[in-house]
């Protein structure tokens, strides 16, 4: 069975993307559970059966690599997804490509995990690749879909672009509904930094008058 791609729009940003490829195999590269639900959700809706891919060598520490691939199991057990597995805990060597430019980490995090899903497509008879990314409004949303295209390009397969963003929290709401466990940061150590900026900044002021 066939399924064809609908007109897509991204929201304020007006983006426009018309797909009417054959699709009988999608790889979702997932990077978490939570993400996830909406877009398995939506692509279900239109007759699309995704796979889930898990490869994501940017998150760390260990514990948190560990919680979420678990959880993505868990949520592929619960609702019928295929889940498959690429082992990476990859925190030496992201941290060796990103430290001369850690501010513009996300260009080499996002090329790594979509090129590795796009290869895996192709050698696994895939027609498309696409990823729960693009779903997260803390993502850049337009260097995630310029690295999505340029890797499916790269690999010689399609990369299915659609901005899930608008489910954003309609997914949160899910998973949290699902018991599903929920990160506080985007993965890799750097982002868990960002993630206490504020008080980090408020600590060392108040070090410097003890």
């Amino acid at each position: 069975m066939d399924f064809a791609a609908h007109l897509c729009y991204a929201g304020e940003k007006k983006m426009k993307e018309s797909r009417s490829f054959s699709m009988n195999k999608l790889l979702l590269h997932s990077c978490c559970a939570p993400c996830s639900v909406y877009c398995v959700d939506t692509l279900r809706a239109d007759g699309i059966e995704p796979t889930s891919l898990w490869f994501n060598p940017n998150i760390h520490p260990w514990t948190e690599y560990d919680a979420r691939r678990r959880t993505l199991l868990e949520y592929g057990e619960k609702e019928h997804v295929e889940v498959h597995i690429l082992e990476d805990y990859g925190l030496r060597d992201f941290v060796r490509a990103v430290s001369a430019d850690i501010d513009h980490r996300c260009a080499h995090c996002y090329t790594i995990r979509l090129g590795t899903a796009a290869k895996y497509a192709v050698d696994h008879g895939y027609d498309a690749f696409t990823s729960s990314l693009l779903i997260s409004p803390y993502q850049n949303h337009e260097l995630l879909k310029a690295v999505g295209e340029t890797m499916g390009k790269q690999y010689g397969v399609e990369f299915y672009y659609r901005d899930f963003r608008p489910g954003f929290r309609e997914g949160q709401a899910k998973a949290r509904e699902m018991g599903l466990y929920m990160q506080k940061y985007c993965g890799c150590i750097f982002s868990e930094e960002d993630r206490y900026s504020t008080k980090i900044e408020k600590a060392k002021k108040r070090y410097a008058e003890e």
